[in-house]
């Protein structure tokens, strides 16, 4: 089966980790966010790939390639002017000629798209909403169905006035090819454009409650909360490397780490990293690869990205270090980011 992966978007509730990042490869547990995408869809058989390009392109490309590496097939479809969610899937309309699946390349989910899959079949359904029950992401489209399932009324974004639901859209879909008949060759939108045009239209369009882990990676917070749930297990994600000897910790290849490092509660270390004496490691510390942390630092709840050295003496808490660094250093609404 085939699927449409959304990873065009500028990021720019994510700034400034995405200046010199596109949102997709925002790193979570030392892999690109959209890794762990592929990763569940290649779980579920689903192994033939478009994703759609804008922003720095060539850092998606050279990382996954035609996707052999992966053990998938990856086409591109670059975007010079942006087309939306769902003019940036009618351009690869020759792609699609049977059901197939839409995911966004910033979100976060174990979803069981077989079950998904066959419930959209069950129903006989032109489109399938992926919904998830929630308790605050009003942010994102909520949709309320009949006993059935089908859709009966979609609000993209709603404030809180017109809250009348709490199961939102998560921007997983499924599709069979006759939706391209209900989207135009221009700028169109899934959730303020095509679902209401489907829902005016009365065409079978379904909602599929899961059970499992989704998160959104939209914005700094959402992207912390990502990576403490993968660390801590509320969802499972695949994780290169060996756990440590007497600690909760797992480290990648080729890493040099002290004797004397202390270490308290769960960590992931990337490869090739060099961590020096007396260096404390606190609970919720993701290190990416290349690191280096001199003598004395201590690191508690932070991510600190490729590439980077951390001084003698430094104190990290909750804190987000981007790649590179240092370097020509700025400081942007708290988060320390390297600049050329």
């Amino acid at each position: 089966m085939k699927a449409f992966i959304l990873a065009a978007g500028v990021g720019t509730r994510l700034r400034p980790l995405t200046f010199e990042c596109p949102k997709p490869m925002i790193p979570l547990l030392n892999k690109p966010v959209i890794e762990h995408t592929l990763n569940n869809l290649k779980k579920h058989n689903i192994d033939s790939i478009v994703m759609n390009l804008h922003t720095f392109p060539e850092q998606i490309t050279d990382y996954f390639g035609d996707g052999k590496n992966f053990g998938i097939n990856i086409n591109y479809s670059m975007e010079e002017t942006l087309l939306g969610t769902a003019g940036g899937l009618k351009k690869c309309k020759k792609f699609f000629d049977s059901t197939f699946v839409v995911m966004s390349g910033d979100g976060l989910s174990n979803i069981d798209l077989t079950s998904a899959i066959a419930f959209h079949k069950k129903k006989k359904a032109l489109a399938t909403m992926i919904v998830k029950q929630v308790e605050t992401k009003f942010s994102y489209g909520i949709t309320l169905t009949d006993k059935s399932g089908k859709i009966v009324k979609f609000v993209e974004k709603p404030t809180w006035g017109s809250v009348f639901s709490n199961t939102v859209n998560t921007g997983i879909y499924i599709f069979e090819p006759e939706i391209f008949k209900y989207i135009p060759d221009n700028f169109y939108d899934f959730g303020k454009d095509l679902w209401p045009r489907l829902l005016r239209l009365k065409k079978p369009i379904y909602a599929y409650l899961m059970s499992g882990y989704w998160t959104d990676i939209g914005n700094i917070e959402e992207y912390k909360q990502g990576i403490k749930d993968a660390l801590f297990n509320k969802i499972s994600v695949k994780i290169n490397g060996k756990k440590l000897k007497n600690a909760e910790v797992i480290a990648d290849s080729g890493c040099s780490i002290d004797k004397t490092v202390k270490f308290i509660g769960k960590s992931v270390i990337g490869k090739n990293c060099k961590i020096g004496k007396n260096v404390v490691i606190d609970n919720g510390t993701v290190i990416g690869n290349n690191v280096q942390i001199k003598d004395d630092a201590i690191i508690k709840d932070s991510v600190i990205w490729d590439n980077t050295i951390i001084g003698k003496y430094a104190k990290l808490c909750s804190s987000i270090i981007g790649i590179n660094v240092p370097g020509k250093l700025s400081v942007y609404n708290g988060l320390l980011f390297n600049i050329k």
